[in-house]
């Protein structure tokens, strides 16, 4: 479903990914960790066609990438830092133009049923500016999944998210995987990504340096399996 090879992305001087190579299967659900600065954003900025590979093969659901970026985002839900909603829309015709956009079929009974699972039927008619940072999420997360993509891509997710929000969000993930779609996303909530995700890779200075499903990691946990896979470089910043 997912298939990067060689992968490299500088700005300027500067190599952020440097030859990343990256497979998901279809239904997998991986989950992306690592420290800041590591590339995460990058990789997953480059995944949902937002911006492009200097090197490498990047193919997603059969489409290469750059090239085929037009064919491959109707199968694609994306979330963000940024919540990519229209302040002056309300929340229902924020909805109505994404819906469009993927050619939703009977689209207000979706609309109806996302702002439903997402928690904000009775604000379906305000306008989005009026929302909280929560609430925005929220709404985002609706956007992502009008259209019932085949893959979804995640980027910190549960950022601005009270806890009862992100109690839904487990939910629709969990849903999603269940529903076979294939899922990649970034966390810092160790816990939370060791309860959703099948696999875990870890991204560090550019490349994927350790990969493991979720009945091959150690009885010490995900924590202790991530601190073994970046202790080289905590190591380093620390002087050892």
């Amino acid at each position: 479903m997912i298939s990067v090879k060689k992968l490299v992305k500088r700005f300027g001087l500067k190599a952020i990914l440097r030859g990343l190579d990256f497979e998901v299967g279809p239904g997998e659900f991986v989950a992306l960790l690592g420290p800041n600065g590591a590339g995460k954003t990058t990789f997953l900025r480059i995944l949902a066609s937002l911006s492009r590979p200097t090197l490498g093969d990047v193919r997603l659901a059969g489409y290469q990438l750059p090239k085929q970026a037009a064919a491959v985002r109707s199968r694609l839900g994306v979330l963000s830092h940024q919540p990519l909603l229209y302040g002056d829309l309300t929340a229902e015709e924020n909805l109505q133009f994404y819906g469009r956009m993927y050619g939703v079929y009977d689209l207000d009974m979706r609309i109806a049923e996302t702002l439903e699972l997402v928690g904000l039927r009775l604000r379906r008619r305000d306008l989005v500016r009026t929302f909280s940072r929560g609430m925005q999420q929220r709404l985002a997360i609706a956007r992502a999944v009008i259209h019932d993509p085949e893959i979804l891509l995640l980027d910190e997710p549960y950022t601005g998210l009270d806890q009862d929000a992100s109690n839904m969000l487990d939910e629709i993930l969990q849903d999603q995987a269940i529903q076979g779609r294939t899922v990649v996303m970034t966390s810092h909530d160790l816990a939370r990504a060791a309860n959703l995700a099948g696999r875990f890779d870890v991204l560090s200075r550019g490349k994927i340096i350790a990969s493991a499903k979720r009945d091959e990691i150690p009885q010490d946990g995900l924590l202790a399996f991530y601190r073994r896979a970046t202790m080289p470089e905590t190591e380093a910043s620390n002087g050892g």
